[in-house]
């Protein structure tokens, strides 16, 4: 079976990983109880993000079949859960600057 997503998964992880590291550092400045929940919200994004970048590379990495798939599904689910969580953090970043 060939990796159809993986590599799709693991550069756009990465990527999202990027943004989410920025909103942590640029946020953690200010102090608000909104911010800070966007803090944390980024962070549990983040590690989300870190895992499916980790199980997408196994999936394109190892040569048992029903390892690959396993990871890449993993890799699946937890890109999904990390992108609704991108989609509120960016929505609670502009309900904040609405404000």
């Amino acid at each position: 079976m060939a990796n159809n997503t993986s590599p799709h998964i693991l550069g756009t992880s990465a990527n999202l990983l990027g943004f989410c590291l920025f909103v942590i550092t640029s946020l953690h400045i200010n102090s608000q109880l909104e911010t800070h929940l966007i803090d944390q919200l980024t962070s549990v994004v983040a590690i989300f993000l870190t895992a499916s970048c980790i199980f997408s590379f196994v999936s394109i990495r190892t040569a048992n079949k029903q390892r690959e798939k396993t990871s890449e599904t993993i890799a699946d689910y937890l890109f999904f859960v990390a992108l609704i969580g991108v989609s509120v953090i960016i929505m609670l970043i502009t309900f904040n600057f609405i404000e």
